[in-house]
Formats: C-alpha cells, sequence, structure tokens
C-alpha cells in the first residue's frame, strides 16, 4: 500500500503529462551552448559556467530549485551539493534521470532519458582464452570501428546523455588507441571505466591510463592462487601478471574493482578471492553472473545450480555485511532480494544493485523499486567492436548498429528494450514475483537457455522447475 502511494505521489507531481512536457522541453540539447539544457543549468548553478543561452538560464533557476529542496532533504549544505555537481558525471546523471520523466514518465523500474552505462567491447583482440569468455574473444574483427568512427560513437554518446563508457573486450588495451579514445570520452565530461584482465597494466601503462582520463579499474581475478586463475583464464603465469596490475592499478590511485566470474569451479573459494582483493587494496567486489553464451556454451555445466546460487548470494550478503574496507557486488539480480529477506523487519536496509548499495530506512525502501534489479536495456546497453548494438554483453541479441541507427531514437522506441522494461510481462514466477522489480531476474540467462529473453530466470531458486527443463533441453544431467 505504501509503495502504491509512494508511486501515485510521483505520478501526480512530476509524473503527469503537464510536467513531463516541461521536463521534456528542459531536456533538449542546446545547440548554442553545446550541451544538454539541464547540464548546461547545473554548470550555471555551480558557477562552472558563467554565461549561458536565455533557455538554459531559465531552466538554471528551477534546477536551482530542486537542487536546494535536495540538499536540505539529504541533510547537506549547499556548498557541498554544488561542489558534488561540478563533477559532469553527477551533472550527466542528474539530466538523464529527468530527461527519463520526461519521455517514459515514473515507472518500476526506472528507466533513465539515456543509458548511464555503455559497455564497449572495443576489440575482440586478447591475450588470454578464458574458458567463459562470452565473446570468443582472441582476434580481432574485420570490421571493427577505425579511430574516426569511434570518436564518431563517443559524440552520439555525449549528446544522448550518457553518463558512464566502460572499455571492455576481448582485451581493451591491446586496441592502440584506446588510450586516444579514453581520452576523448573524458574531454566531453563522460565517466571512463575499463575492464581489463589486468596482465598489461605495468606502472608505465597505469601511469598513462590516469593520463588518459580513465578513473575507474576492472581486472578480472578468478581464483585466489595461480592454479585456478591460470587454468581458468588459459595462460600459465597470468595470475602472477594479473596481481602485478592490480597493484599497479591501486598504486595509481584509480577506483580498483575486482571481478569474479562466479561457477562451480571457483564459488566456494570466493571468500579467499575478497581477502585478496581486501589484502591488495580494491575498493570493490564484484561477483560476476556466469551465462553460458560465447564460449561459456562449451562448459554449461559449469553453472551454478538455484540452490548453488542461493547459497553464493547468502554468502555474499554475510561478507558485505562483516567487511569494512571492501563493498561487495553482484550482476546477479537475485541479490537484492536475498537482501531484503535477510534484513526484513531491520530499521535501516542495504538494497544491493549492480553499480550501488544503498542503505535505505522506511519508506525509502520501495525506491529500491525504481532502481530495480536487471538493467540490461535499461540502465545499461552494450556495443561490439563493430558498433553493433545489444542489452547487455551477455545478451546476443542485435538491437541496432551505431553506424547506421539513430541512437536515441531506438533507446526511446526499440520493441526489445521495451519488453525488457516491463517486468510485469515476464513469463513464469519471474513476472508474478512480489521481488520482480528489484530484481526481474537476469534477462541474459533467461535468453541463453530458452531463447525467450522474457522466460523465467533458470538461475533463481524459484525458478527450480525451469532450471530442470532448461538442463533437460540442454541434454545435461542435474
Amino acid at each position: 500500500m505504501e509503495t502504491q502511494t509512494t508511486i501515485q505521489i510521483l505520478k501526480h507531481t512530476i509524473g503527469n503529462p503537464v510536467t513531463r512536457k516541461i521536463l521534456s522541453r528542459m531536456s533538449k540539447y542546446c545547440e548554442k551552448d553545446g550541451k544538454n539544457r539541464i547540464e548546461v543549468a547545473i554548470e550555471l548553478y555551480t558557477g562552472k559556467r558563467k554565461d549561458a543561452c536565455l533557455a538554459c538560464k531559465a531552466t538554471e533557476k528551477v534546477i536551482e530549485g530542486v537542487l536546494k529542496k535536495g540538499a536540505k532533504a539529504f541533510g547537506i549544505t549547499e556548498d557541498e551539493l554544488k561542489k558534488k555537481f561540478r563533477d559532469s558525471y553527477w551533472a550527466k546523471g542528474l539530466a538523464s534521470v529527468i530527461k527519463g520523466i520526461a519521455y517514459f514518465g515514473i515507472t518500476r523500474p526506472f528507466t533513465p532519458g539515456a543509458p548511464f552505462q555503455i559497455v564497449w567491447d572495443v576489440t575482440y583482440a586478447c591475450n588470454l582464452h578464458c574458458k567463459h569468455c562470452y565473446a570468443t574473444a582472441g582476434k580481432p574483427l574485420p570490421d571493427e570501428l577505425t579511430t574516426e568512427e569511434a570518436k564518431r560513437a563517443i559524440d552520439i554518446f555525449e549528446r544522448a546523455g550518457v553518463t558512464i563508457i566502460a572499455f571492455s573486450g576481448g582485451e581493451p588495451l591491446i586496441r592502440p588507441d584506446i588510450l586516444e579514445l579514453a581520452r576523448y570520452a573524458a574531454d566531453k565530461g563522460i565517466y571512463v571505466a575499463i575492464a581489463t584482465n589486468g596482465t598489461l597494466i605495468t606502472e608505465d601503462m597505469a601511469k598513462k591510463m590516469k593520463n588518459a582520463g580513465i578513473q575507474f579499474v576492472q581486472i578480472s581475478l578468478d581464483g585466489s592462487d595461480a592454479k585456478t586463475h591460470d587454468e581458468f583464464r588459459g595462460m600459465p603465469g597470468a595470475f602472477e601478471k594479473t596481481i602485478k596490475g592490480i597493484k599497479n592499478a591501486v598504486k595509481e590511485g584509480f577506483f580498483v574493482e575486482i571481478a569474479t566470474t562466479v561457477t562451480k569451479f571457483n564459488y566456494r573459494e570466493i571468500p579467499k578471492i575478497m581477502d585478496l582483493s581486501e589484502k591488495l587494496g580494491a575498493n570493490w567486489f564484484m561477483a560476476y553472473n556466469f551465462i553460458p553464451t560465447g564460449r561459456g556454451k562449451e562448459i554449461v555445466e559449469m553453472d551454478l545450480s538455484p540452490e548453488e546460487r542461493e547459497e553464493m548470494l547468502k554468502m555474499l550478503w554475510n561478507e558485505l555485511k562483516k567487511r569494512k574496507k571492501l563493498n561487495v557486488l553482484s550482476t546477479a539480480p537475485q541479490f537484492a532480494r536475498v537482501a531484503l529477506q535477510q534484513e526484513s523487519g531491520e530499521e535501516e536496509q542495504i538494497v544491493p544493485t549492480h553499480f550501488y548499495n544503498p542503505k535505505l530506512a522506511g519508506q525509502l525502501v520501495d525506491l529500491a523499486e525504481f532502481i530495480g534489479g536487471c538493467g540490461a536495456g535499461r540502465f545499461y546497453i552494450a556495443m561490439h567492436p563493430n558498433g553493433d548494438l545489444q542489452p547487455c554483453v551477455f545478451f546476443p541479441l542485435k538491437v541496432g548498429n551505431i553506424r547506421k541507427d539513430d541512437f536515441e531514437d531506438l533507446w526511446k522506441n526499440n520493441k526489445v528494450l521495451k519488453d525488457l522494461r516491463n517486468k510485469d510481462i515476464l513469463e513464469g514466477s519471474c513476472g508474478k514475483c512480489p521481488y520482480r522489480y528489484y530484481c526481474g531476474g537476469c534477462r541474459a540467462r533467461a535468453y541463453a537457455y530458452t531463447g525467450d529473453y522474457l522466460a523465467p530466470d533458470p538461475g533463481c531458486i524459484y525458478n527450480k522447475k525451469a532450471y530442470e527443463k532448461a538442463l533437460e533441453e540442454e541434454g545435461q544431467k542435474i
């Protein structure tokens, strides 16, 4: 009842047609000032910009009121708020939220006006041969975007309002122009991240990455020792090089996330990997859902059963609660449901998401439904080296191409993306689950096992029958 009341209040205030029309005008790209009007307004408010066109100045008056109310609600001073929003990352994020309300209204879960994050496989060249690789990486594609085409893609993303670009692969550091592309994106106010196996991050490379504007470094580590990691990564000596890469990234002052793809091969080793991550000075630990796609199809039997995944998520939750220095996240959307069940009745509850673990109290817990679980095609989108777009890197369903299609029109109108955002049309238990807005199941897993992205997620404990059916169709034994 409280959730419905909260939603109705939001719909009647900022989500009504009149307000959305006003927000739509405010959210337009200003050709004169070269940015979204809300971003320009925030720059005026924080003092980062001295002058702007009349429309952007008018928008600034509205945004000033919104931000002042926000500062009061969160108990911070206006000066603290201005300092935060001088960072273009925060300005772009707010602009995307407002544009999302204008485009899509108040929905559960929420869809921003542009993807918060583009995960961009800039090349399929790679120096390792990982068992689980969704890209079946090794050699570059013959039609990978050129430097100029890649810069044009960054221009398109910046204009649309994308907040984060995460360069991935393959191994992105193999691409000769990767630092040039990172600098180009950073200069446009986009938060630049890179997902790498870490083996190429020497002290010199770490410095070059820093100078190129990269802020966030995700490094893959699939074992707490060389035996586990090297076997999974298909290269003797990979563990030692990866550890050196992590140390160099930490030393250079990057925000470092260690990412582990969780399988039967290593899931009981996760606490040891976390211990090592903490010892190395990492900020975050990310437990990746293994999805049997790409090369991963060859090791489908290594996927966790629903019972094993539930055990793993509860273990992650316990680790999150007890660790002081290392934040624990997971791409498994069921992590939010497990957290809510574990903390039921608590005055404050941590509600995990793919990007952050907010601590919410009272009716604010309901806001976690707006953040939602699976963000494929909603909070993020993926791009292949040749410009093909798909809902997420583990979800090989092409929805467009950056070379040919209107990206903003695709984001607003593509049928697949619209389906993925609507948790009420999910099939089976996922569509009826009371946690569907917090979770919604992993759509990539459903697609990998069944070919239907709306099917129940076979990885969830509530979908045991779907898991058994999927394995039976795969010819596997439980």
